[in-house]
């Protein structure tokens, strides 16, 4: 956002890392109310697209669509067809029913009193869209967990919230997952996966979303990278060729999802990061840099 311009930033915590939004441009009673209005959009998403929340959506996927149809919000649904549609189209890359392997490697929570794990056979493939926004899990033990797409989801409805509100310039930032609008451009530092206290690069982003996966840190407990916490579906694994990706694409939902695919699938991710008009940045585990042709002319190396 212009820094020349009065701006208003704000961060809560949410969808269980900080969610920043901030509007430049815009009298503050206007600007309060813009931001208070993309803040309950991302609230919205948290309560019903928490893995965590036992009262959530997902969670009641998970506890009943095996047993019968279960209704959702039109945000769920929206959020699950469009897994499932990215499912498909990355050949399964992507794919919510990763969590109870999330689970076992202590990723996510176990569920007290939760059906038995999956087997490996089960996948998104075992997950149906139904009409009237219900959804149907076709195997026992299958379960969700969409937080490698509702962060991005929930960016582009605050986004959306924002931009309803008049306002002209404006920012949402769901720890990395972010879009920028307005006149100039917003900077964005991305970390190295194999040491998050350096960073590798400058990104300048306007009028788009960039969103970033990779290694895992816990700065209040080590500077040290963890590990990555993308799931490869076919070995159950975590990913190891590509340590990080970063995305740019029209919607952060989008470029959510796509991280996790580039991740996994490599040069393979190719035709899809240009179906949906998007470009990749990657770090190998050699420490390698690699770009897509649409990031050339974006990216400022860190020295």
């Amino acid at each position: 956002m212009d820094p020349a311009s009065a701006s208003i930033r704000r961060a809560r915590p949410l969808l269980g890392t900080f969610v920043e939004i901030g509007v430049a441009g815009a009298a503050p009673p206007d600007a309060d109310c813009a931001i208070e209005t993309a803040f309950a959009a991302v609230a919205r998403v948290h309560r019903l697209m928490s893995f965590h929340a036992a009262e959530s959506e997902v969670s009641r996927l998970n506890r009943e669509a095996c047993d019968r149809p279960v209704a959702v919000d039109p945000w769920t649904f929206d959020v699950l067809d469009m897994a499932l549609d990215l499912n498909r189209r990355s050949g399964g890359a992507f794919d919510i029913a990763v969590a109870p392997v999330l689970q076992a490697l202590g990723l996510l929570p176990a569920v007290p009193g939760g059906r038995p794990f999956a087997s490996a056979a089960a996948s998104a493939e075992n997950i149906e869209l139904l009409p009237g926004c219900r959804v149907r899990f076709h195997r026992p033990g299958l379960r969700i967990d969409v937080g490698g797409i509702a962060k991005g989801f929930a960016v582009d409805r605050a986004v959306d919230a924002l931009r309803a509100h008049g306002m002209p310039c404006g920012l949402a930032n769901a720890g990395g997952d972010l879009a920028a609008f307005g006149p100039h451009a917003e900077t964005v530092h991305v970390r190295d996966p194999r040491d998050p206290r350096r960073l590798i690069c400058a990104i300048d982003v306007r009028e788009e979303a960039l969103a970033t996966s990779g290694g895992r840190f816990d700065p209040f407990a080590s500077g040290d990278a963890l590990g990555s916490a993308i799931i490869d579906p076919a070995t159950g694994e975590p990913t190891g060729a590509i340590l990080g990706a970063t995305v740019r694409a029209p919607s952060c939902m989008i470029a959510d999802a796509l991280t996790k695919i580039v991740a996994i699938a490599g040069e393979r991710a190719s035709a899809l990061l240009d179906e949906f008009h998007a470009s990749a940045l990657v770090v190998l585990a050699d420490g390698d840099i690699r770009v897509t042709r649409g990031w050339r002319d974006a990216v400022r190396l860190a020295a």
